[in-house]
């Protein structure tokens, strides 16, 4: 019988700057995706390997959950990077930038 124990660690969001919480959400999703890889990868091993098809569908099943949960967790992450990145591209868009960005200290009053 084989016997296999993965642990998935909780994920935490911090409240940083944008640019390292940016850094820090793509971190973590390449974490969780390398773990999703090593979990399929158990998951075949467990069906090639030795021991009773009951022992073999408690482990497949076992490591079947560990995958949904990472799997929603970087839907969740990616949801978040999605966020973040549209607000980014709002507050750039809400710059104007130049020599035409009317403010109330750069204003002109024509008369004709």
């Amino acid at each position: 019988m084989t016997t296999i124990t993965t642990s998935t660690p909780s994920i935490q969001s911090s409240s940083t700057g944008s640019s390292s919480a940016g850094n820090d959400t793509s971190a973590q999703i390449s974490r969780i995706t390398q773990q999703i890889t090593k979990l399929t990868q158990q998951l075949k091993d467990v069906a090639n390997g030795s021991g009773s098809t009951e022992d073999k569908k408690k482990q497949q099943e076992i490591i079947q959950a560990q995958i949904q949960q990472l799997q929603a967790q970087l839907a969740q992450l990616q949801r978040k990077q999605a966020q973040e990145s549209e607000q980014k591209q709002t507050q750039q868009q809400g710059k104007a930038e130049g020599v035409n960005s009317p403010s109330d200290d750069h204003s002109i009053d024509i008369y004709v």
